[in-house]
C-alpha cells in the first residue's frame, strides 16, 4: 500500500461516490430523493444577467451554495427577493430546512435580517475574517 498526494478529477469523483453510497445506506428510503438542483436567476429585460441564487436540495433540506447581485443592483431587494424565491420553492417541495454559509465580508448580517440563525462561526477564516454558518427551518 502506499499513499500518494495527487489531485485529479476521476479519482475525487470515486471517492465522493463511495461517500455518498456509505451515506445512503445509512439513511431510511423516503430520505434517498435524487439531488434537487436549482436556481432562480434575474436579468434585465435585454436579458444580462444581474444576479442570481443557486442551490441543491437533498435530504429534505436545501443547501444555499452562492448568491449574487450585481453592484449596481445591491440594496435594492433584490437579494431579498431571489432568497423568498427560493424559500418558497423549498416550501412548495416540503423541505424543512435551508443551510448556507457565508463569510464576513459577504452577507451574514443580511440572512440574520431574513430569519436566518447562525448556528456556528469559525475566527480567522479567512485570517482577519470569519465564516458564519446559518440555517433557517421552513
Amino acid at each position: 500500500m502506499q499513499i500518494s498526494k495527487q489531485w485529479n478529477e476521476e479519482d475525487s469523483a470515486y471517492i465522493k461516490k463511495k461517500v455518498i453510497e456509505h451515506n445512503m445506506k445509512m439513511l431510511e428510503d423516503e430520505a434517498k430523493s435524487p439531488l434537487d438542483q436549482v436556481s432562480f436567476m434575474l436579468r434585465d429585460d435585454d436579458g444580462q444577467l444581474l444576479g442570481g441564487i443557486t442551490g441543491e436540495a437533498f435530504w429534505y433540506h436545501m443547501h444555499i451554495d452562492f448568491l449574487w447581485v450585481d453592484e449596481s443592483l445591491r440594496g435594492q431587494g433584490y437579494g431579498k427577493q431571489l432568497l423568498h424565491q427560493l424559500e418558497a420553492y423549498a416550501k412548495e417541495k416540503n423541505y424543512y430546512l435551508i443551510i448556507l454559509d457565508s463569510f464576513s465580508f459577504q452577507a451574514p448580517q443580511f440572512y440574520k435580517n431574513n430569519g436566518y440563525e447562525e448556528f456556528g462561526k469559525v475566527e480567522d477564516h479567512p485570517r482577519g475574517h470569519s465564516r458564519s454558518y446559518l440555517m433557517k427551518r421552513i
